[in-house]
């Protein structure tokens, strides 16, 4: 088999499985080496019987790079494997660890200055927000949303350099990784290299499309990653792909919106396949929510010959109190926070000017003009019963948990300021189990929202909007009444980790179409 069919059965072998089990039949040239985090004795891998033999981790500190591989050429990296500890506080780490949006990978072909590959971990793994998710695709799989794994073939002529880099404020901890690779003669003078960039725009640029790639050069584009916060109400998804193939003035691949692109339909909900997926899909339709995606062009991958421009339109569905027109329909520009990672083959140097951004630079901004910890009222007013802190690792800090003694008289309250009138959305960061009553929220003994149900088989956390509004500045007292449980629950317990007034977009106060209503008389909330 010739060395030119057998590199192009390689970078296309994830297309098919039929391929991919074809190919095995046939003589493969190179030869197989590895990197690795094992821990080594004099320069090898220590292989004895004391349990030192065992510690094949590393701690990288805040700051700091490690280099995964450094090899000489020419080659192809055929898998990627990466595990480390999660961010929060654990026996092993005490005061928690880098998220793997904190670190950085960075991918070097044959000594360049500039790294072809330059992507937080989590994102190149398209796990997003620093969240971790399961994926099961077909170049990549995140196996129980802790073990790292890239199929990409990744081939190299002079050198590779493959390094992370801690821009986090805590160290990377117990980082594993394995790097498998063949080494070769030669390669085809023409083969193209692997590329993956990510870029970010908190909030989108008005009146310009999302730019995911902009490069000049000949090779074909094999994937996206695209991470969404919204910052308004509803639906963001309706805005068009559009792709600039060779310098073309108008885009010839023109999509139908986004979950198009993404290969669903009627929005986006979670999902993994071996092409396309949704790792994360927190709540539709809220100020806040998170939606991450990715789509590999396996079987077809976007060709071009001098250049190739990747965007998406930022339109959707808006709330009428953000339409100039006080209309609620489906094509509005929209505001919200995009990132993404593109994933191509280029022959030569990539021109894309993007660059990531640093570790604290690529957290998301709160939103939150205000927000009242539960946990710091655990001595305050509430009905008989036992109120505490409780830590879970859905959070940062502690929850209150509130268990009532009598469940038919059940209350809470929850004290908060208001110093200035501006458009807010009060909300609550509430957790779900499986011994969790049902409750309605009065604000100022005015009830807000429907009630909601804390019940679910496993523990999670949601957000429950309540109320769009114009607080005047005062006082304000948030209760929190139980008014039953799910059939299903076995108790009425509370868990609140925080009360939020979140903010609405500029436009909402540039347009004031609420700003003279009295939100006790007619409580309301734009979906």
């Amino acid at each position: 088999m010739c060395l030119r069919l057998w590199l192009c059965c390689l970078l296309a072998s994830a297309a098919s499985g039929d391929d991919l089990l074809e190919s095995l039949t046939r003589p493969l040239p190179g030869r197989s080496r590895r990197a690795s985090s094992t821990n080594l004795l004099n320069g090898r891998p220590r292989g004895d019987a004391a349990e030192a033999s065992n510690f094949d981790n590393s701690n990288v500190a805040p700051g700091a790079t490690k280099v995964l591989l450094d090899e000489r050429g020419p080659g192809v990296i055929t898998h990627l494997w990466l595990t480390f500890l999660g961010p929060e506080p654990q026996g092993w780490a005490r005061e928690g660890s880098a998220s793997h949006q904190d670190m950085l990978l960075r991918v070097t072909w044959d000594g360049r200055s500039r790294p072809a590959v330059e992507a937080p971990v989590g994102d190149f793994f398209a796990n997003c927000f620093g969240r971790r998710s399961e994926v099961i695709s077909t170049p990549v799989v995140v196996e129980d949303a802790d073990s790292y794994n890239c199929f990409w073939r990744m081939p190299f002529r002079e050198h590779a350099k493959i390094e992370i880099v801690n821009q986090g404020s805590r160290p990377i901890s117990l980082l594993y990784y394995n790097i498998d690779w063949i080494q070769l003669d030669q390669l085809p003078a023409e083969t193209p290299y692997f590329h993956a960039q990510y870029r970010q725009e908190y909030p989108v640029a008005s009146g310009q499309d999302y730019v995911v790639l902009d490069t000049r050069g000949r090779g074909h584009y094999v994937g996206t990653v695209l991470a969404v916060r919204t910052r308004s109400p509803s639906w963001f998804g309706e805005g068009d792909e559009k792709v600039y193939v060779d310098g073309e003035a108008e885009p010839s691949i023109w999509g139908t919106g986004t979950e198009d692109y993404f290969l669903s339909a009627w929005g986006l909900q979670r999902t993994s396949t071996p092409c396309f997926g949704v790792p994360y899909f927190d709540q539709w339709g809220i100020i806040g929510g998170h939606t991450s995606a990715y789509r590999w062009h396996l079987q077809d991958p976007i060709v071009f010959q001098t250049g190739l421009k990747v965007t998406f339109e930022h339109y959707g569905w808006i709330s009428a109190d953000e339409n100039p027109d006080g209309k609620v329909n489906s094509w509005n520009e929209r505001q919200d926070d995009y990132a993404s990672v593109a994933f191509w083959y280029q022959t030569g140097e990539s021109t894309f000017a993007a660059r990531a951004p640093s570790g604290p630079e690529r957290r998301l901004p709160s939103l939150d003009r205000l927000t009242v910890y539960a946990s710091d009222h655990a001595a305050e007013s509430h009905s008989p019963g036992e109120a505490f802190r409780q830590q879970l690792a859905l959070y940062p800090g502690p929850q209150l948990l509130f268990k009532p003694a009598d469940a038919t008289e059940a209350w809470l309250r929850l004290p908060f300021r208001v110093e200035r009138s501006e458009p807010l959305r009060l909300l609550l960061q509430v957790t779900r189990s499986y011994d969790f009553g049902i409750w309605q929220a009065y604000l100022n003994d005015v009830k807000v929202g429907a009630p909601f149900d804390c019940w679910s088989e496993q523990i999670a956390d949601q957000e429950v909007h309540l109320l769009d509004f114009w607080p005047a500045p005062g006082e304000y007292v948030l209760k929190l009444v139980n008014v039953g449980r799910n059939p299903r629950s076995s108790g009425n317990y509370l868990g609140l980790e925080s009360l939020r007034l979140r903010e609405r977009r500029p436009r909402v106060a540039e347009y004031g179409r609420d700003k003279d209503k009295d939100w006790r008389v007619a409580p309301g909330l734009y979906r």
